[in-house]
């Protein structure tokens, strides 16, 4: 198991506090904030051990102050609904006295027997066909912005291929704010499902906001976008392991008023409809005179 896997498998390893009540912490690797979605990902680790017999079928998450990597996060859950096929939970997330993010989630007892139909996975070129991270950042790391190299030099515990690489060193506006990405884990995972899902949730925070400024020359890492996911909802359709390959779909239908909307949907390499995310966020110019984002 590589480190990169082991720290993450660790972090989503919540300390039990209470019943209720559990303590996650931050990877120390510079992020002036917390990444969303290690919050996501972790207040569903919470939501979940505090369930039995049923899994994950949703979740609807807002973001209300940005995390402090150096401070743990003590994650609250509220038992709303236990019933016999469904059960509900809210969980807060709390740092420095404060909720810094709020999470719903509903769990299902999977029915064997249901009506089924699914859109068909859009074409894509294989991953072994793509640049793999070494050779993309050969290729195209000179032209990267500086964050992004960085990002890219970095062991990390998820594998992005882009279907479109050129699409990270493009500075010209795009007609068709939509792009491919071919995701998974970087190294094995145990088998236990509940695991599975929290990694997917943590991955579909990735490239989604990026999508909505693709129609406007941009990324998260421009010098003068302000960007922050605020909301952020995701669907989990069939069984799947986040350490074989899948491909993320993303568009944007819509920008404005300083928010970018991003949906996206991830398919299995065999076509099969794993996932659908949908969020909201932030993409401010900074020269516009406005609040700062954690009062937001």
């Amino acid at each position: 198991m590589s480190k990169a896997i082991a720290n993450l498998l660790d972090i989503l390893d919540l300390e039990k506090i209470e019943d209720n009540l559990f303590r996650g912490r931050s990877p120390q690797v510079g992020w002036q904030r917390v990444f969303g979605g290690l919050v996501i990902a972790q207040a569903l680790v919470a939501a979940q051990r505090t369930v039995e017999n049923t899994a994950a079928h949703s979740l609807h998450a807002y973001f209300l102050l940005g995390g402090d990597p150096a401070t743990p996060i003590v994650y609250q859950i509220e038992r709303l609904r236990d019933g016999r096929s469904f059960a509900t939970r809210r969980c807060q997330a709390i740092q420095h006295d404060r909720v810094i993010f709020t999470l719903v989630a509903s769990f299902h007892n999977p029915e064997v027997q249901s009506l089924e139909h699914a859109f068909s996975r859009p074409d894509a070129p294989d991953p072994e066909d793509l640049p793999d991270e070494g050779e993309f950042f050969a290729r195209f790391g000179a032209h990267m912005p500086e964050p992004v190299r960085r990002y890219f030099q970095r062991e990390r515990p998820i594998e992005l291929r882009p279907v479109e690489p050129g699409r990270y060193i493009a500075r010209g506006a795009q007609s068709d704010p939509q792009q491919k990405v071919w995701v998974r884990t970087s190294g094995a995972l145990p088998d236990d499902p509940a695991i599975h899902r929290a990694v997917l949730a943590y991955l579909s925070d990735m490239t989604l906001l990026d999508t909505s400024l693709i129609a406007h020359g941009k990324s998260v890492f421009h010098p003068d976008i302000q960007a922050a996911s605020l909301d952020h909802a995701l669907w989990l359709h069939r069984p799947f392991r986040a350490d074989e390959w899948m491909l993320y779909v993303q568009d944007s239908p819509n920008a404005s008023g300083g928010l970018g909307f991003s949906r996206g949907a991830l398919y299995s390499r065999e076509g099969a409809l794993i996932a659908s995310v949908a969020q909201e966020g932030l993409i401010r110019l900074k020269h516009e005179a406005s609040p700062n984002v954690a009062q937001l």
